[in-house]
C-alpha cells in the first residue's frame, strides 16, 4: 500500500515541474539578425513574399516591409496563367501596386509581362522617379499616350526593353529618347515577317537614330527596317557595341554598310542567325518560299488566314482556291465601316491596294 502511494506522489511532483501550458520554444529563424533575414528573403519573388513569406510570423512580416526588398520587382509569369478560365488579372495588378508602394521610391528595376495597364504604369511612374530599368512584354493594356507620358517621369532610365508592344508608335520612341538621355540599352522586339508583300518601316530606326545617341546595346528582333534605317542608326548611335537584327529580313548589310557594322559593332547578330537562345517564340509568320501551302500561314492566335492584294472590290485567293473568293458585300456584314480597312485603321479609297486578313 505504502509503495503505491509513494509512486503516485512522485508522478504528481513530476507533472508539477513541467506544466502542460508551457509554450514551445520559438523557431530558430526568429533570432537571426535582420540583415541575414533580409538576405534570405531577398532571394524570393514578389508573389512568394506577399503570399507566403510575410505570413510566416510577425518578425518576417515586419522585415517584408523593408523597402530594400522591393528595389527589384520581377513579375514574369507564363502565358498559360492568363489563359486559364476565370483567371482574375486584377490580382497581379494589385500585387504589383503593393510591391511598388513598399519600395518607397527606391525601385530601380521592374519587369512586367501581359498584365500592365495604363493605370498601373501611371502608378509606377508617380512613385519611382529613380527607375533605371523597365521591361514590358505583351502588355496590350498600355496606350501610346500613357506610355509616352509615363516614361518621361523616369529621367534616370538606362535600360528600356519592349517586347510585342504594337501600341507603341515611332513618335513615342523619339519622345522617350529625348526624355531619357542616359538610355544605354534599348529593345524593341517584334515578330519576324518574311513575306515580300509586307511593307518596310524605317520610322522606328530613324527615331532611335535621332533621339538615342548614347546607346550601347540595341535589339530590334523581327523589325521591318531596311539598310537605310540601319545606316541612320550607325550615324546617330556612335557608341553602339551590340546589335541584334535577327529576323529583320529587309536588312541585307551588304557592301560598305556590312563592313561598317563588322568594324564598329563587337556583337552583331544578323537576320538569319540562330534563334535557339531567344526567350520568345521565334516562328516566322510568312515564308516566301512556301506559297504552295496555305495551311502554313497562321496568325499569332492560331487561326488560319488568307491574304489578298488587289482592288477593294476584288478579293481573290493568292492560292487560286475558289473557296476563298470574296466580294465587297461579303465582307461588310461582319461590322466593318465602308471607309476603313479590316484592321480598323488607315483609311483607303475603293481603288487602293491593301492587305486583307480573313480568319477561318
Amino acid at each position: 500500500m505504502r509503495g503505491s502511494r509513494r509512486k503516485k506522489f512522485q508522478i504528481r511532483r513530476l507533472m508539477k515541474k513541467t506544466p502542460a501550458s508551457e509554450s514551445p520554444p520559438p523557431p530558430p529563424w526568429i533570432e537571426l539578425p535582420t540583415e541575414l533575414t533580409l538576405n534570405i528573403l531577398n532571394r524570393l519573388g514578389v508573389v512568394e513574399l506577399l503570399e507566403s513569406a510575410q505570413k510566416v510570423c510577425t518578425t518576417w512580416r515586419s522585415v517584408c516591409k523593408d523597402s530594400s526588398l522591393w528595389r527589384v520587382i520581377d513579375m514574369k509569369f507564363p502565358q498559360h496563367r492568363y489563359d486559364m478560365p476565370y483567371f482574375n488579372m486584377s490580382c497581379d495588378i494589385d500585387m504589383c501596386r503593393d510591391a511598388v508602394d513598399r519600395s518607397r521610391g527606391e525601385l530601380i528595376d521592374i519587369n512586367i509581362e501581359y498584365f500592365c495597364t495604363d493605370e498601373l504604369l501611371e502608378h509606377i511612374s508617380e512613385r519611382s522617379s529613380h527607375l533605371k530599368r523597365l521591361r514590358l512584354a505583351c502588355c496590350d493594356g498600355i496606350s501610346s499616350h500613357c506610355f509616352r507620358e509615363s516614361v518621361k517621369k523616369f529621367p534616370e532610365l538606362e535600360e528600356l526593353h519592349l517586347f510585342f508592344m504594337p501600341s507603341i508608335l515611332y513618335e513615342d520612341i523619339e519622345a522617350i529618347g529625348i526624355s531619357c538621355p542616359n538610355l544605354k540599352s534599348f529593345t524593341f522586339n517584334d515578330r519576324g515577317y518574311k513575306l515580300p508583300l509586307v511593307d518596310v518601316n524605317n520610322n522606328y530606326a530613324f527615331a532611335i537614330a535621332k533621339s538615342m545617341p548614347n546607346l550601347h546595346h540595341l535589339r530590334l528582333f523581327g523589325n521591318r527596317l531596311t539598310d537605310e534605317g540601319m545606316q541612320a542608326i550607325l550615324d546617330g548611335c556612335p557608341h553602339l557595341e551590340s546589335l541584334d537584327l535577327r529576323q529583320c529580313y529587309k536588312v541585307e548589310l551588304g557592301g560598305d554598310l556590312g563592313k561598317r557594322c563588322s568594324d564598329r559593332i563587337k556583337y552583331l547578330k544578323q537576320r538569319y542567325d540562330s534563334t535557339s537562345d531567344y526567350e520568345w517564340d521565334a516562328d516566322v509568320y510568312f515564308d516566301e518560299n512556301d506559297h504552295a501551302n496555305p495551311s502554313n500561314y497562321d496568325d499569332p492566335f492560331g487561326n488560319n488566314y488568307v491574304y489578298s492584294m488587289g482592288p477593294f472590290d476584288d478579293y481573290t485567293d493568292p492560292f487560286n482556291n475558289d473557296d476563298f473568293l470574296f466580294g465587297y458585300e461579303d465582307i461588310f456584314p461582319i461590322g466593318l465601316s465602308d471607309d476603313r480597312n479590316p484592321f480598323g485603321n488607315d483609311y483607303f479609297s475603293d481603288d487602293e491596294d491593301f492587305l486583307f486578313w480573313l480568319y477561318v
